[in-house]
């Protein structure tokens, strides 16, 4: 195979935040993950240290919090000071004791260098609650509650730019569940107040790939709003964790722009593409698994609906599937990178997250190691590359339907503040090596840094480690020069622009 870049044809500058991640109180995502006081691998905050370690590698630019269906039932004020609230969480059915609020929340962020990203209490919550958190955090001085925070012992303003109103309200899931009339002006009134408070704020409302929902919400708020969210998990296994396996997985592939090409086409009509960008702020291949929750029968039993959640923790289950799938859906944001300006991993760390944490330390997943690649080795500027013939390749989906998808999945780039080229390049099949021969117009040494495994099912646990990145020198580089990738392998090939 051939690819083609044109160097002279820029798609886009990708925003770094199509790398942003995501945490909500879910299991062990917050207690017992990034917040563990106590833990001899805590900091003096009771933030785990080698989480934030490895959270600052892969230059988390933003983090959404604090959910996820947990916000629905949110009260933000009842975990900020001294006088702390225990809450039933009606969304997971258990008790949060309050303790990891609003302050420690943007500790955390300032901790890690990373953007904070506060999503709103749309379900029980009312406008008025969402601009009070507002006042709390970016107000100077002015009203209750930014005294409050001074109260607190932090002076200066939080300074949160990003907020989301709301977490799939559409959804019959959702506590306060709304229909697409009363969501549009929910959503009108909530950003309405929340730019009085602070305008230099950015908006964003929850949304999906649906015209009736996204018309309701975008003529009666899109003069407010800067962002559209949207959501996907692929392999919907929340209720049976039934696992697509790895040519499932490849099945996924084939419709990973459908989402994004139904908003943009919306947007687009509404003439709205130029002012309002897509958040694709959760996102993961497999839904969380959390049984007997998000059904009209709810599971009675901690038995039935709560010790299950532990099957999340399973390393094992972390594979090149996954990794294989992130990579080609980041090179899909980066295709898009024209409209699609923030994206969140569903969650960052414990249950389908990228960093598995245990008492005495934590486990990089495959899903940590492309996210690694992708920020630390491949280009911001996105090229436009083709290939007249690329290699097509046969799966069977869940419903054992025969899907095609192509082989190779690429984005070619270069870089604002440097010379050379970087090319992403994804090989899908399970068991063939695939080459390729780049037709460029580029100069200087050849670096591959890249994960595959030994096989599929390669996973990284406690004392096991198969999947790490490797890098491999393949000397200077000739026009059609031919690259080789391994089997269900995730590649980044430097030009001219090998990091030291």
């Amino acid at each position: 195979m051939k690819l083609y870049v044109l160097k002279e044809r820029e798609l886009g500058k990708r925003d770094p935040m199509i790398y942003g991640h995501f945490i909500e109180h879910f299991h062990r995502q917050i207690y017992g993950g990034v917040y563990d006081p106590g833990n001899e691998l805590s900091d003096e905050d009771g933030f785990r240290a080698d989480v934030l370690d490895a959270m600052r590698k892969i230059k988390v630019p933003i983090l959404r919090w604090p959910g996820g269906c947990f916000v629905s039932s949110y009260h933000w004020k009842n975990a900020v000071g001294s006088n702390r609230k225990p809450m039933f969480d009606k969304a997971w059915r258990v008790e949060d004791p309050n303790t990891f609020g609003t302050d420690e929340y943007i500790k955390m962020c300032r901790k890690i260098g990373c953007e904070p990203y506060i999503c709103t209490n749309a379900g029980t919550g009312t406008a008025e609650e969402m601009s009070d958190w507002a006042e709390y955090c970016n107000l100077p001085n002015e009203g209750e509650f930014a005294k409050w925070r001074i109260e607190n012992g932090y002076e200066e303003p939080h300074k949160v730019k990003y907020w989301s109103i709301g977490n799939e309200n559409y959804g019959f899931w959702e506590i306060g569940a709304k229909t697409a009339e009363e969501w549009g002006r929910l959503v009108a009134e909530a950003s309405k107040m929340i730019k009085h408070v602070d305008p230099t704020t950015e908006l964003t409302a929850a949304a999906l790939a649906d015209i009736n929902w996204n018309i309701h919400l975008l003529e009666n708020s899109g003069q407010f709003l800067d962002w559209i969210s949207i959501h996907e998990y692929w392999d919907g296994i929340h209720n049976d964790n039934n696992y697509a396996d790895y040519e499932q997985v490849m099945a996924y592939t084939a419709n990973l722009n459908t989402s994004i090409e139904k908003v943009r086409g919306l947007l687009t009509a509404m003439q709205l593409d130029k002012r309002i960008r897509i958040a694709f702020d959760e996102w993961n291949l497999r839904g969380w698994y959390h049984p007997n929750v998000h059904t009209i029968r709810q599971g009675v039993t901690k038995e039935e609906y709560l010790y299950p959640r532990d099957e999340n923790d399973d390393n094992t289950k972390y594979t090149m599937a996954d990794a294989v799938f992130t990579a080609c859906f980041l090179n899909t944001c980066n295709r898009n990178c024209d409209i699609v300006g923030m994206a969140n991993f569903a969650p960052i760390v414990n249950t389908r997250g990228c960093i598995y944490t245990y008492p005495k330390g934590i486990v990089l997943r495959s899903t940590y190691h492309v996210f690694d690649l992708y920020v630390n080795y491949l280009g911001d500027i996105v090229l436009d590359s083709f290939s007249p013939k690329p290699p097509l390749m046969t799966v069977k989906n869940k419903a054992g339907k025969e899907v095609t998808v192509e082989q190779l999945d690429i984005v070619a780039t270069s870089f604002s503040d440097k010379e050379g080229y970087a090319i992403a390049a994804v090989n899908k099949s399970a068991d063939e090596e695939v080459k390729f021969s780049l037709d460029l117009c580029g100069e200087g040494e050849v670096v591959r840094y890249y994960i595959s495994g030994n096989s599929t099912e390669s996973y990284n646990d406690v004392d096991h480690t198969e999947v790490t990145i490797r890098r491999e020198e393949l000397g200077v580089f000739k026009r059609g020069m031919e690259i080789t990738a391994e089997p269900h392998s995730v590649n980044i090939i430097q030009i001219g622009a090998a990091n030291n």
